[in-house]
């Protein structure tokens, strides 16, 4: 199966990585055109349109910042249904609200093209090495189509049924690493303000079956402020505010969630968008200094 790559950030270009070193034939195409760069060097063939991405490739996959730039690759000038040929099926990795995902795969269909909603768990740092866990959802006889691709790429597969469940999934998952950075930045703060050695509240927590994947790794690197960045604090907000309109279009309220929503929004206007979303403890740091 020849895969296309629409989206070389961090994220997607660590899935091409992988790709190509597992030894599938990888078409990319990128808005900058220098980010696929390092792409081009290890072999994949680079192309100047999202057209071009789909007419050399059995499997599209996309992966871009949000539900309108999905629909701009998609649907306008040189997208990817100028492409469209028998066998192609198009793969959406981005996080978007449920609901535009339904209406992007029925604007796919009428162009008799089959899209699978295929979010994921894990950045860059796990997708180079195939570690990712992959929530999919959409037609179950292209999935079917699709699975040895998608267990290449990630060690856990997840199928959840109808277009948009997914991508339900992925903004539930989203919204606990926003609450669980939340809680470990005021624990945190909370300790160090009581002349307590925050490592020792990161050793007693992890002691503990509250302890979670970031308490037990990243937690540190927050102590000591240092961030590699994985995923971005702007774009975690961008993803909180997609579970707010979310929630809207479900009728529900997310109290925490709103909050949230205003904590990280404070954030990117204070200037630390571009850091890793863990650097939100350097927001609570900033509040309390000049408190």
């Amino acid at each position: 199966m020849k895969i296309g790559i629409i989206g070389i950030g961090m994220l997607g270009n660590a899935v091409a990585m992988h790709l190509l070193e597992s030894g599938f034939e990888v078409t990319a195409y990128n808005r900058t055109k220098e980010k696929t760069t390092t792409l081009k060097e290890k072999g994949a063939k680079i192309v100047l349109t999202p057209k071009d991405v789909a007419v050399n490739s059995d499997l599209v996959i996309i992966v871009v910042k949000d539900a309108d730039a999905v629909k701009e690759i998609s649907f306008q000038k040189d997208g990817i249904i100028e492409g469209k040929h028998e066998k192609l099926i198009v793969a959406d990795m981005s996080t978007i609200n449920p609901s535009e995902s339904k209406n992007i795969s029925k604007e796919f269909l009428k162009n008799s093209i089959q899209k699978l909603d295929i979010p994921v768990m894990g950045g860059p740092n796990v997708a180079i090495s195939g570690e990712l866990v992959m929530m999919v959802s959409g037609n179950k006889e292209s999935f079917e189509e699709c699975r040895k691709v998608f267990e290449k790429i990630a060690n856990k597969v997840f199928f959840l049924g109808d277009s948009g469940v997914a991508h339900s999934v992925k903004l539930a998952m989203n919204l606990q690493i926003t609450m669980l950075a939340l809680a470990l930045s005021e624990g945190i703060t909370l300790v160090k303000e009581s002349k307590v050695d925050p490592k020792i509240f990161l050793e007693i927590l992890n002691s503990t079956y509250f302890k979670t994947g970031m308490s037990e790794k990243k937690a540190y690197k927050m102590i000591d402020g240092k961030y590699d960045v994985t995923f971005t604090l702007a774009n975690l907000k961008k993803d909180i505010n997609t579970m707010i309109d979310a929630s809207k279009s479900l009728g529900i309220e997310l109290p925490m969630t709103s909050k949230a929503q205003e904590v990280y929004g404070k954030a990117v206007k204070e200037g630390f968008g571009e850091m890793d979303y863990t650097g939100i403890i350097e927001y609570i740091k900033k509040i309390n200094e000049s408190d």
